[in-house]
């Protein structure tokens, strides 16, 4: 596995690298000062990269995580930082980002919340899970990875969470999945291997049962009931 750091402290990105470790012990990891200084020809395959929310000079924030989505299309991004403000949180997650760390995280919350990320999952801070649009109604405990092979095709599986999600057919479940990772419409219609227009039927149908309008509410949803993606 390959992990890329980008942040302009050197210490931290040192101390992070070690912490890193106990994801993987045959882990490569990755350095950058700058996200100017990210060259996908150069990476190879990288698996996830840690993103700091304040890069001084040149790109950063919001831009910088673009960038990246840019140039590394593929790549889980998840953002760190020592900022915690929820408004910052949430545009991040609009953006596409698939978590976001504090940099006051604790090592072993720091770990667990990477694994989610690598498993599938969105990891968000309570903080905005709390008060996340759309939480009311996701009021159950973590679901835990969902099995789309254990799934029958036409409705959802009461082990899938609340019984809002529960009453999700597979399809509708997978499509939500996807989305909530960044993905596009056609992208997602392209693993799935149907229309888009069939995705777009899919994902109005997803957001309607979750009580939400658009991704971004949707994934404070999935998160909040810790589902992923199990494949």
């Amino acid at each position: 596995m390959k992990v890329l750091l980008v942040d302009d402290h050197v210490l931290f990105r040192r101390g992070l690298a070690l912490l890193l470790f106990d994801l993987d012990p045959a882990l490569e990891v990755v350095h950058a000062d700058r996200v100017e200084e990210v060259d996908p020809a150069g990476l190879g395959v990288v698996d996830l990269i840690l993103l700091d929310m304040q890069l001084p000079g040149g790109i950063s924030g919001l831009n910088a995580l673009l960038a990246l989505r840019e140039r590394l299309p593929d790549v889980r991004i998840v953002m760190v930082s020592g900022i915690t403000d929820a408004g910052d949180i949430r545009d991040c997650i609009d953006a596409g980002a698939a978590g976001f760390i504090p940099k006051s995280a604790t090592p072993e919350l720091m770990i667990g919340a990477l694994r989610l990320v690598l498993a599938g999952g969105i990891y968000l801070p309570s903080l905005v899970l709390d008060d996340a649009p759309g939480a009311g109604e996701a009021s159950a405990p973590s679901a835990g990875p969902v099995d789309f092979a254990g799934l029958p095709d036409d409705a959802g599986s009461a082990d899938a969470g609340a019984l809002s999600v529960a009453s999700l057919s597979r399809r509708q479940l997978e499509a939500l999945l996807h989305a909530v990772q960044g993905k596009s419409n056609k992208a997602i219609a392209r693993e799935m291997n149907i229309a888009e227009g069939t995705v777009k039927l899919h994902l109005s149908a997803s957001y309607r049962t979750l009580g939400v309008t658009n991704r971004t509410q949707a994934v404070f949803v999935v998160a909040k009931l810790g589902l992923k993606r199990d494949d």
